[in-house]
């Protein structure tokens, strides 16, 4: 995706692709979920120690990053198990990590969570750190979409907890998460909580998901306690860091998006090659090349918007909201469209269940319809630009 990578980047890149080809490949992915499971814990913890979910974490904390730009590497990493397909909760538990590393005492005037929450944040950091915990961002409304203002559930005060009530869905891992990053609505405005998965009055449903490679659930809070060691940050003053993990889980999407359509161009130039008609590959014909050459300059044109979007979100700009929105409308509508044309370039052959072709699919199509569509996020940039 990015032509100026540093050597620690590359080996990052190699290691990860090495790894994830000889445990995650798509064949183990068809596997797991014949089996009804979405990912295998094991692996997780072994890509774990190769600092899968390190990399937005500052060292003080226990994590790292190879280069010093922590949400780069993630992208070198997310770009490898978008060209597999690969399962596992990459995007979800670096959400998570990311946000209660950040999550900080809160100045004085305000109302911060007590040492307490602090402690506990630092102790399920280290355990997300080395893969004996998945941790999920519960933040979507019913019905898709991105909006914070509509996805908090209520979180209504009682004694020095909260109790939170509502309906979020599209939860990615959520049935094997470990912890879940609610977002929910108090008196004070946005705030987030951590809830265990064995909290009373949680439910989890799994939903439906034209993925094979991932799962996704309804999550509800009945009640649910949320106690003053669980806040993330301080009470009503969320709406800056959900805004910031909203921009770190998109450029993760679409990175992952960019290996996956940088894979199945992979695979159809490699039948384009090998497939004979009339006594000619089908990559001789002029018609098919230039269709072809269609479909890699999106593609280039995908990779360089999401690593726009990667640097800005990184150094923090001050534009770095529009450049994600940018990057996902292009990203979520060229990634369908490109991988529909290399089914069709396939023949028949590309709409076999036996072919790998339409689980790429899958996989792109419920990222373009998750963290916000498209047309949604052309809005977003409207708005954002007061237009």
């Amino acid at each position: 995706m990015r032509f100026d990578l540093t050597a620690e980047q590359r080996l990052l890149q190699s290691a990860t692709a090495e790894f994830l080809d000889k445990t995650s490949s798509v064949s183990a992915a068809r596997a797991l979920h014949d089996a009804g499971q979405s990912f295998d814990r094991g692996t997780w913890r072994q890509g774990a120690e190769l600092g899968w979910a390190s990399l937005l974490v500052p060292e003080e904390l226990g994590g790292g990053s190879v280069s010093g730009a922590g949400l780069i590497d993630a992208t070198v990493i997310a770009e490898q198990f978008g060209r597999l397909a690969a399962p596992g909760p990459f995007l979800p538990v670096n959400v998570v990590a990311a946000a209660l590393a950040e999550s900080g005492p809160a100045p004085a005037h305000l109302s911060p969570a007590p040492a307490s929450a602090h402690a506990a944040h630092a102790a399920l950091i280290k355990r997300l750190l080395a893969g004996e915990a998945i941790g999920t961002w519960a933040c979507c409304p019913p019905g898709g979409g991105w909006d914070p203002a509509t996805g908090a559930v209520e979180a209504v005060p009682e004694g020095d907890g909260y109790r939170l009530t509502g309906i979020q869905e599209g939860v990615e891992a959520a049935a094997d998460a470990d912890v879940l990053l609610v977002l929910a609505r108090t008196p004070a405005g946005l705030s987030q909580f951590i809830v265990p998965a064995g909290a009373a009055g949680l439910a989890v449903s799994e939903m439906a998901t034209l993925d094979l490679t991932r799962g996704y659930s309804r999550v509800e809070y009945r009640g649910v306690l949320a106690g003053p060691d669980t806040v993330v940050g301080t009470v009503g003053e969320a709406a800056t860091a959900v805004e910031r993990q909203f921009q770190v889980a998109v450029v993760l999407q679409c990175a992952e998006l960019a290996g996956l359509v940088d894979k199945v161009l992979e695979l159809t130039r490699q039948w384009m090659a090998d497939r004979f008609t009339f006594g000619r590959p089908l990559e001789s014909y002029q018609a098919l090349k230039h269709r072809f050459a269609d479909l890699t300059t999106w593609s280039h044109a995908l990779q360089a918007a999401t690593a726009a979007a990667a640097e800005a979100v990184q150094e923090r700009h001050a534009d770095a909201a529009e450049a994600v929105s940018i990057a996902k409308s292009y990203a979520g509508q060229r990634a369908t469209d490109i991988i529909q044309e290399c089914v069709q370039l396939h023949g028949g052959l590309g709409v076999t269940w036996e072919h790998d072709m339409h689980v790429y699919l899958r996989r792109a199509t419920v990222d373009r319809v998750t963290w916000g569509t498209p047309s949604q996020h052309r809005r977003r940039i409207a708005e954002l630009l007061d237009v």
